[in-house]
């Protein structure tokens, strides 16, 4: 989920893509980079690993004048953070400049052809293979170069190409990764997000999916990927400068929870393979997974509660013990770790201190270390043997959403890449997963639909005494997820719990100021959730329940319905959350809380 900006036109380009990198800097930071076809015919190249402050210090004072440019701030996938792999990327001949957001899933087979083929690619980048197929394409028409090289990409992309021969033109497409123009008075913009150009323009140009276009100063000429000519209509955002940072919304967590979709996409980009799930992370280390026979999960808070879904799945789908410890706990209490053990390290910043230390131990002791991350070149990856990356782009809010959901999902697929490899995830329940991973996006987006009303509910509950939240099976993580998320942003004690304790003592809190909230979506403990909701009505307790969309019976016996789509039990705890962030979120809202930087709250903690 990285940051684009495009101009051309009668302005001062390089003012212009650093004022956009400064405004899409939320989308990543781990390297920024322009690139500028100057007056004299020139290409102009600066990037620097870091921040956008970085880049602009390195450029000082000598940006040259030029009426064309892009520009790029990156959240590594492929490739550490590093000059050299910061974007822009050229091709050999130093014409042609490329920015990328999204993943080239084949770009190791191209990458070889075009090594083979004389080309000499610098970076670790699959971004890099653009700029060389577009080169290898080029006749004198950089658009029908571009819609060649297209034609050659697997995967998800939202890219920019400029050359150096063609200097009022830039060429920008979209598959599966968010790319707008911005139409102004003679003058053009491509960004991966209105933040970056609705200072100068609002009026735009949503491109999708397939879509080419060819940019000069005013004007946008769409194509598909064909050449076919296609209309798309203008619209006007209604955002100011400030709040486009946000896309409109209030508060950067709203707009994080409403990525979930777009994140889920990303998480998944490159690892369904037809009717298999392949993790080529892991190819490295095939041969010790072979011989694995117990598996640790460490991580903390919301990244805990996601390594409870995986720990399940290992253990189910294995058939070998399988638990998750929370990583603070885990180095003064250590399990038996030997070769044979597979510790997954959980933790979305690559950075928690507790954590880390506990991958350390676990990897002296001889254990085999995966790490699940969503940051390339972070601490936890020199620790781990292995790492599977989230893809899910920068979270700049506190409190976790888009993070929790694409931990979930990679610890899904990393359970059963492991158990197809070793025989034990039947073809027949593998493409079932696989079908239902493909429905996760758009079910989110309708998850999201259908808690439309947790605005109106959290009005009737914002002045609770505090909530218990409930949960059994695949729903107790999504209830122990919940509860945090209320505590986070509102202040309001709730705890999670795992339903059949409820009468073993927490009960005795419930009354009509104390709600319980339960995930009674359909398992195969339903009927049991069912009798834990009654024991919470029986008490005068207001029962807010999450429950799956046809269920005639839970109305009967709900306060509150929140609705979530079907789907296979292991991903219920997905579309489980997202309600329960929406409820959490408006409550905190109508409590006149700091949503996006709670109090006494970091986004990565580094001490222990």
């Amino acid at each position: 989920m990285c940051g684009i900006v495009g101009y051309t036109g009668p302005r001062e380009a390089g003012p212009v893509l650093l004022d956009g990198l400064r405004r899409l800097e939320y989308r990543g930071y781990d390297s920024a980079g322009i690139a500028l076809v100057t007056q004299n015919g020139d290409l102009f190249v600066e990037k620097r690993a870091g921040k956008v402050a970085v880049l602009q210090d390195a450029l000082g004072n000598r940006t040259p004048s030029a009426g064309i440019g892009l520009g790029h701030t990156r959240w590594a996938t492929h490739g550490r953070p590093s000059d050299l792999n910061a974007h822009p990327h050229s091709d050999c001949t130093g014409r042609i400049t490329v920015v990328h957001n999204g993943i080239v899933e084949n770009f190791r087979e191209l990458r070889s052809e075009l090594l083979a083929g004389g080309h000499v690619l610098a970076s670790e980048t699959d971004t890099e293979v653009v700029a060389h197929l577009v080169e290898a394409a080029y006749e004198g028409d950089l658009a029908d170069a571009v819609r060649s090289a297209l034609r050659r990409l697997e995967g998800a992309y939202a890219l920019v190409v400029m050359h150096r021969d063609e200097p009022d033109r830039l060429v920008g497409a979209r598959l599966n990764a968010p790319l707008i123009v911005g139409l102004g008075d003679d003058e053009s913009f491509l960004a991966s997000d209105a933040a970056a150009i609705v200072a100068y323009t609002k009026r735009v140009i949503f491109l999708a999916d397939g879509d080419v276009a060819d940019l000069r100063p005013g004007t946008a000429t769409i194509t598909d990927r064909a050449g076919a000519p296609v209309d798309r209509p203008v619209d006007i955002i209604p955002w100011s400068a400030e709040a486009a940072e946000k896309g409109g919304y209030a508060h950067f967590m709203l707009k994080e929870i409403h990525e979930q979709p777009e994140a889920l996409t990303a998480a998944m980009t490159g690892r369904l393979r037809h009717d298999k799930i392949c993790l080529e992370e892991l190819d490295p280390i095939r041969d010790r997974l072979a011989g694995i026979d117990r598996v640790e999960m460490i991580a903390c808070g919301t990244a805990y509660y996601a390594s409870l879904v995986g720990a399940a799945l290992f253990q189910e789908w294995l058939g070998v013990p399988a638990r998750s410890t929370v990583s603070s706990e885990f180095r003064y209490s250590p399990p038996p770790i030997d070769p044979h053990t597979l510790v997954v390290a959980v933790t979305q910043s690559g950075e928690t201190a507790d954590t880390i230390a506990a991958a350390r131990l676990a990897g002296d002791r001889g254990a085999l270390v995966v790490a699940v991350t969503n940051t390339v070149g972070s601490a936890i990856t020199r620790e781990a043997h292995a790492s599977v990356f989230l893809q899910a782009g920068p979270e700049v809010a506190v409190a976790a959403t888009k993070t929790f959901v694409t931990q979930v999902v990679t610890l899904v697929m990393l359970a059963a890449d492991v158990a197809h490899q070793l025989g034990r995830l039947n073809a027949e329940a593998e493409l079932g997963l696989v079908k239902a991973l493909r429905r996760l996006p758009a079910q989110a987006s309708r998850a999201i639909e259908l808690a439309a009303s947790t605005e109106e509910m959290a009005e009737r509950y914002a002045s609770a005494n505090g909530f218990m939240y409930i949960g059994r099976a695949f729903g107790y993580p999504a209830a122990l997820e919940g509860a945090l998320k209320i505590k986070e942003i509102s202040y309001l004690h709730a705890e999670g719990y795992a339903a059949g304790e409820l009468k073993h003592g927490p009960i005795s809190l419930l009354d009509a100021d104390v709600p319980l909230v339960a995930v009674a979506t359909r398992s195969a403990v339903y009927e049991k959730l069912i009798s834990n909701l009654m024991e919470g009505r029986a008490r005068d307790a207001r029962v807010i329940a999450v429950a799956t969309e046809g269920d005639t019976e839970i109305e009967r016996l709900a306060t509150d319905v929140c609705w979530v789509p079907d789907t296979l039990e292991p991903l219920s705890t997905i579309l489980a959350v997202i309600p329960l962030q929406l409820f959490a979120y408006y409550v905190a809202v109508k409590r006149g809380r700091d949503v996006d930087q709670p109090r006494n709250l970091a986004k990565s903690v580094t001490v222990e």
